[in-house]
């Protein structure tokens, strides 16, 4: 690995308005290349919205996309790395993809694996686990849901991934149009999200979360005040290889925003070279049940 700096955007995924959203990621694309960012994490499903209706229309193909395309234009433009989120359609299966696109193209994807809660009413689970390369680093994707089950990010470190990438449309906390409900909503988040830094932890990797932020719309399949409903408080953080916040968003306010940090290739060796490094120690042969049947319920 190669020291790489890295920004997180939290920003809303607008319900079926991917030329609003695209237009915000342009700008947003702007203001990493004057930090100075090598790679970018946009939330997951950021593009057609999280379970909009009408999913199934909107999903495009990838790489081959109209999203793709404007994507890979603006990675090229601003020198860029992009990981961003939407609904990817194959053969009329929709899945929920986040996708990486680089100064030179399109250079992979990721399907969500686990969908939770209405997901499977709009999307199909993905197969494959991915570790791509960047050149700077090696990077895999863990999309929402599936930072619960800490097979996954095994699996990614044990393939080379040196950074674990975290987009999120997480409906975890709603709020009212109170300050007071939105300041404890987003506290909920910020909290909440901090626990993540254990996937960085437990396989010595840096990790870099970003969650949809506001009101994405309202589905008409829900009251309005559901759990369902996709309204996602928001947060941006960069965890280091030791699960320490190297970057975070405010914790108060529900806004678009981005951090950005530069991930030590020097930290990483350091930590990986510790007696204690679990990649090494793990005894794998003592593992057997994680591919045995599921639990009854």
């Amino acid at each position: 690995m190669q020291t790489t700096r890295v920004a997180a955007v939290s920003m809303n995924g607008f319900l079926g308005e991917p030329e609003r959203v695209l237009n915000g990621i342009a700008g947003w694309c702007e203001r990493a290349a004057a930090d100075k960012a090598d790679l970018v994490l946009f939330p997951e499903l950021v593009v057609h919205g999280h379970c909009t209706p009408n999913t199934w229309e909107l999903a495009e193909p990838v790489p081959d996309g109209p999203s793709v395309r404007r994507l890979g234009q603006l990675a090229k433009h601003y020198r860029l790395v992009l990981s961003v989120g939407l609904s990817e359609k194959e053969r009329d299966i929709v899945y929920n993809t986040q996708v990486l696109v680089g100064p030179d193209g399109y250079i992979g994807k990721q399907r969500k694996l686990h969908l939770s809660r209405d997901e499977v009413l709009y999307y199909k689970g993905g197969w494959d686990i991915n570790v791509f390369d960047l050149g700077k680093c090696k990077v895999g994707t863990i999309i929402c849901y599936d930072n619960q089950f800490p097979e996954v990010a095994r699996i990614l470190a044990l393939r080379g991934a040196d950074v674990l990438l975290m987009p999120h449309a997480a409906r975890i906390k709603m709020w009212n149009e109170t300050a007071e409900s939105e300041a404890a909503a987003r506290r909920y988040s910020h909290d909440y999200f901090l626990g993540h830094a254990m996937r960085a932890r437990e396989n010595f990797c840096f990790a870099v979360l970003a969650d949809q932020a506001g009101r994405a719309g309202y589905v008409e399949l829900y009251p309005r005040e559901s759990p369902n409903q996709p309204h996602h408080a928001g947060a941006a953080m960069v965890f280091g290889p030791d699960g320490e916040v190297l970057a975070s968003a405010q914790s108060e306010r529900i806004r678009d925003e981005m951090v950005v940090a530069d991930l030590d290739a020097a930290l990483l060796a350091r930590y990986r070279s510790l007696p204690n490094y679990t990649l090494r120690t793990r005894r794998p042969e003592l593992f057997g049940e994680l591919v045995k049947e599921q639990v009854s319920s």
